[in-house]
């Protein structure tokens, strides 16, 4: 006999996407109940724990930032595209100051000491930090910069801290929490409504089996990220716990299903249909992104976009001084402004110069970035530099040599680094700021491999960014014909989002708590009969 649940509104994946909805929802008054095919967390628990913020946030202010909804507007409208409508996006950065504070109201920590230097991540001591390109050339020039990266407050990547926090809060508010299930259909009603999920769950599974399925799947997900190989073999066992012990289980919604179980890329195959350029790189994420929220919301006819849009990162900095190095190809010609956010140099390799990078350093530049890696790095950031310097990197007394050695055009090389250093006091060719640009002519000079390949050493970590096509004013899952599908929502990277276009630190969680929030306000006014 298959066993049934009711609720209000039922959540479907419980990371930072799916606690957001849940916690509105509940706070709105209707019954929630969440569904996760794990323990919760998803990628959002391994994450930096980096929410996207401006405008005049408290913790802004408390560092002496001067910010402005305006700033922040005009830098995302340019980095973002068409994501979104310019009215939503607009939005999000009114509201940019309010989700700082609900999170903080929910018990998320937050600190405001300010990075003064560019990362990809802020060490131990720093909270606030320029997460993206907002000082690169061309977004400077149409808006004042401003350090918008808040990091939750923790030790190491502080996702687990951010998540923990929700997780709390999500109980607290009273909704019902059913774990180790997954949900593989939705149930709709004769008019096309959607009614709730069907689901196979290991809640009446014994306490062993749910233990080795709740072990296996978190050592799949931390472990594994960085050895996909042992994460593959644990989630084996993970699954084979599913097949064996798994149940029959129905979650009936009165009011809605919101869909909010990460993005897809875990799934090969998806991968190679929709971005076949991205299989070099480190998955984002942990198995339970394998495209189910997106599957589901299409077996009701809810439409996709973006679906090739996956954000590769290949950061140059810690340390600080690499921003001064020239990022070249094969053929030895530069390839972007170093100073922008690690995806954009990810994303002009890929799609551009075939994952093929070098960074051109001399012996001064090397001296400096050595001394500052202590001070600017965590251990994950420590250890990719010194790999960086060490085993992926080349070195002779001219530019003409470290080209050969390192299989780049020695002719086309030399004449990159000659413009670049004639352009030094004047206009960057790439369009660097100034601020950023040094001379290179301190020999020995060096050729850092930053090529996307495999490698546990130097991963090139990747997330996909497209989704469900929603309604931007209520989270509603939308056709083909862009009219909402009656009770579908989705939130997170399962939906298409701020953050689809382009990807930069903390976009992705702040674009889930403001889609999560979205959907389950919207849920919580609406009567039982939708």
């Amino acid at each position: 006999m298959t066993e049934e649940l009711w609720a209000d509104v039922v959540v479907v994946g419980f990371g930072v996407a799916g606690a957001c909805a849940a916690i509105e929802a509940a706070r709105g008054g209707a019954e929630v109940v969440l569904l996760d095919r794990f323990s919760g967390g998803g990628a959002s628990k391994l994450s930096g724990g980096v929410v996207y913020a401006g405008g005049g946030t408290r913790l802004q202010r408390e560092a002496g930032v001067v910010d402005s909804v305006e700033d922040m507007y005009e830098y995302l409208r340019l980095e973002t595209g068409d994501a979104v409508s310019p009215g939503t996006l607009r939005r999000f950065c009114e509201q940019s100051p309010e989700m700082i504070a609900w999170l903080e109201e929910c018990g998320v920590p937050f600190g405001s000491g300010l990075a003064p230097y560019k990362t990809s991540y802020p060490s131990n001591r720093h909270y606030l930090y320029y997460s993206g390109s907002e000082a690169s050339g061309g977004f400077r020039d149409v808006a004042r910069p401003a350090p918008r990266g808040h990091r939750a407050y923790g030790r190491g990547t502080s996702g687990k801290v951010l998540f923990a926090a929700l997780a709390a809060a999500v109980r607290a508010a009273g909704v019902r929490i059913v774990g180790q299930t997954r949900c593989t259909d939705l149930i709709t009603d004769p008019a096309g409504q959607v009614r709730g999920v069907r689901c196979e769950s290991l809640a009446t599974a014994s306490r062993r089996a749910r233990r080795t399925h709740r072990v296996a799947a978190e050592l799949a997900a931390k472990p594994g990220l960085y050895v996909p190989a042992l994460g593959k073999r644990l989630h084996a066992v993970a699954e084979r716990v599913e097949r064996r012990r798994a149940r029959p289980l129905r979650v009936r919604a009165r009011r809605g299903v919101v869909l909010a179980a990460g993005g897809f890329v875990a799934n090969r195959e998806m991968l190679r249909r929709h971005a076949p350029l991205y299989r070099g790189g480190l998955p984002l994420g942990t198995r339970g992104d394998d495209g189910s929220g997106i599957r589901l919301g299409t077996s009701a006819g809810g439409a996709t976009d973006k679906l090739g849009k996956v954000s590769a990162w290949r950061f140059i900095t810690p340390p600080s001084p690499f921003l001064g190095a020239v990022l070249v190809d094969e053929h030895g010609d530069r390839v972007c402004d170093e100073s922008r956010y690690g995806a954009a140099l990810g994303d002009a390799l890929i799609n551009h110069h075939g994952g093929r990078g070098w960074l051109l350093i001399d012996a001064e530049l090397r001296r400096e970035a050595l001394r500052r890696l202590r001070d600017q790095t965590v251990w994950f950031q420590l250890m990719q530099a010194l790999h960086l310097l060490g085993r992926r990197s080349v070195s002779a007394p001219t530019v003409a040599e470290a080209a050969v050695l390192a299989g780049i055009d020695p002719v086309r090389l030399r004449e990159t680094a000659e413009a670049h250093d004639g352009a030094a006091e004047g206009e960057d060719p790439a369009g660097k700021p100034a601020e950023f640009v040094r001379r290179l002519r301190t020999p020995p000079f060096t050729l850092l491999d930053i090529s996307i390949r495999p490698s546990t050493a130097y991963p090139c970590p990747m997330l996909t960014l497209g989704g469900l096509v929603t309604d931007e004013t209520t989270g509603a899952v939308l056709d083909d014909d862009r009219a909402p599908i009656p009770g579908l929502y989705a939130a997170g990277r399962t939906a298409a989002g701020l953050c689809s276009n382009s990807y930069v630190s903390g976009l992705s969680l702040a674009d889930c708590v403001f889609s999560g929030r979205r959907a389950g306000h919207h849920l919580a006014e609406l009567d039982a009969d939708g």
